[in-house]
């Protein structure tokens, strides 16, 4: 698959404007005190972390990037109209345009179902689709790579297909950074995170006690999984929007950037 780049992504920070009178002083001392504290927190789970949990559709890469997921969920439920099975999606469902959403709706109406196994193929075959343009993250391949060679061991825990996770590492080299630890979507998607099944997996085959690891996701399913897990968790938030939904689930911990996690691999101490 041809290397793909891209700029690395930030998010504006907001606004400390001072619109009182004689307070200013004191509430920026306050934000400054509980940015450094979080930065404190952060390189102290990093810099632990025998075990690092990737989720791959977001912290690695953006897999819908050149592929439109949006295009994808309605073709889903055009072959879902086409036999008359429509009706197993609510209106909202339907609304959201989301593959993933379409395949739990019809996953709990016909749970273990031939229904269900030929749909979450099709959404493999899409997202396999997808894989030739997916756009990496900024810092995700070099921070892989420095996490790998400084000793911790890597996983994926993904709500994505393991095939589509072995294509996209095949091409851009990093199949050895973690293979054979992928542990991704299967037939049963009631085990899709926000259950922790895919981390269990993965910590189990590593010998890894959950405070010992540490994953990064950039969902609210993601940190609600590492939390049932008992596993620390490192939000990544490409956008405001995505920090604020991060933040609202309960993480405490969030970048912007993978450079900073990459800067203190680097630099631990």
């Amino acid at each position: 698959m041809t290397s793909h780049t891209t700029q690395t992504e930030q998010v504006a920070p907001d606004s400390d404007t001072d619109t009182g009178t004689g307070t200013g002083t004191d509430t920026d001392t306050g934000m400054e005190s509980s940015r450094g504290d979080e930065a404190a927190d952060r390189r102290k789970a990093i810099t632990r972390a025998r075990v690092v949990l990737w989720d791959f559709d977001g912290p690695m890469c953006r897999l819908f990037a050149g592929h439109s997921a949006r295009r994808v969920a309605q073709d889903l439920m055009g072959w879902l109209e086409g036999r008359g099975l429509h009706r197993l999606l609510t209106e909202a469902e339907r609304r959201s345009l989301d593959p993933h959403v379409v395949v739990r709706a019809v996953d709990r109406a016909r749970p273990g179902s031939d229904l269900v196994a030929e749909l979450e193929e099709r959404l493999t075959q899409e997202e396999l689709r997808a894989v030739a343009s997916a756009m990496p993250t900024a810092y995700a391949d070099p921070l892989i790579r420095t996490w790998r060679a400084t000793g911790p061991r890597l996983a994926i825990t993904t709500n994505n297909s393991p095939r589509v996770v072995t294509s996209y590492l095949a091409g851009r080299g990093l199949t050895d950074c973690f293979a054979p630890h992928i542990y991704g979507r299967t037939q049963d998607l009631g085990l899709l995170k926000p259950h922790p099944r895919c981390l269990h997996l993965a910590l189990r085959a590593l010998g890894s006690a959950p405070e010992d690891a540490l994953m990064i996701g950039d969902t609210p399913s993601d940190f609600a999984a590492a939390d049932a897990a008992g596993v620390p968790f490192l939000g990544y938030a490409r956008n405001a929007d995505k920090e604020r939904r991060l933040r609202g689930a309960g993480a405490t911990l969030v970048v912007n950037s993978l450079e900073t996690v990459l800067e203190t691999v680097r630099h631990p101490a």
